[in-house]
């Protein structure tokens, strides 16, 4: 079967979040899926299971390492990219991914891919900070007083931890027992914290600690950041209720990314949107 390697949220080949897009001649059984995913060991690999159905979208599974996942943000606008770049005749301004928390669309204009992602979810907010800092191995007064701690999703909760300043942001470190007893005992979820840019209005900067074995960093969360738009409108974060800003992560990882976010809630609805550049790698031929 064909695959192909991407860079999401990247600005420049080599950056961002690393995704390998497989396309099966026939249908592979899910255990096989993920012994693949395994095999390439990238945060997150997927598998285009479908040619275009009625509803105009292609049915798209998502794996990491160690399990599939019902929906992530940079395997969805890679996955995207390769449907358009490569399978499609045409070059189409948009494209449906059937995930398993439904469609997703995303639309590609001036070579940036948007996804808009489902409502949010509010969750669990955490109210004991000194457990939260221990989790990062920071100070409990290093977390932002003025906003929660609290578990959000969008289809793939993480813990939203807001926190006061650059430094503090890079100076977490993921204490894994910790973080282990809080999956099992409480809420499986990844971890984002995020702070302001100095000097910038409309630019945060945000880390991302996932939930599966290794606690790894990830380079560029699309799902982490729509369930963070959500957060910031929520509580009024940027004080109106419609939003639009960029995030830099990956830096501690030397995976530097840009992600796009425009979000606004109109009478309880939300509508949050997450876009970054693609860029393909590498293309070749898989053997089972």
């Amino acid at each position: 079967m064909k695959f192909y390697i991407v860079d999401v949220f990247a600005e420049n080949k080599y950056e961002g979040n690393q995704l390998a897009v497989l396309v099966p001649d026939d249908e592979l059984t899910p255990e096989t899926m993920l012994k693949i995913a395994h095999e390439i060991n990238f945060s997150e690999t997927t598998f285009i299971t479908s040619g275009k159905k009625e509803n105009g979208g292609y049915d798209v599974r998502i794996f990491t390492p160690d399990v599939e996942v019902p929906f992530a943000g940079h395997p969805t606008l890679g996955t995207a990219y390769v449907i358009v770049r490569m399978l499609e005749a045409e070059r189409n301004s948009k494209v449906i991914l059937n995930l398993e928390v439904g469609e997703i669309p995303v639309t590609i204009e001036a070579g940036v891919l948007t996804m808009e992602q489902k409502e949010p979810e509010f969750g669990l907010v955490i109210k004991d900070h000194q457990l939260v800092a221990d989790m990062l191995k920071i100070k409990p007064e290093d977390i932002a007083g003025d906003y929660p701690v609290q578990i959000v999703s969008t289809g793939l909760p993480c813990m939203v931890i807001p926190l006061g300043t650059i430094e503090a942001v890079e100076r977490c470190v993921v204490n894994h027992e910790l973080f282990q007893d809080f999956i099992d005992n409480t809420y499986k979820c990844n971890l984002l914290v995020f702070c302001p840019e100095p000097k910038c209005d409309n630019a945060l900067r945000v880390r991302v600690f996932v939930d599966d074995e290794g606690f790894a960093e990830d380079a560029a969360t699309g799902s982490a950041n729509g369930n963070l738009a959500g957060y910031l409108l929520k509580y009024n974060y940027f004080g109106k209720n419609e939003i639009k800003y960029e995030v830099n992560q990956g830096e501690q990882i030397g995976r530097p990314s840009l992600l796009k976010i425009s979000a606004e809630l109109t009478e309880g609805r939300y509508k949050i949107r997450v876009g970054g550049k693609v860029h393909l790698v590498a293309e070749g031929n898989w053997h089972l």
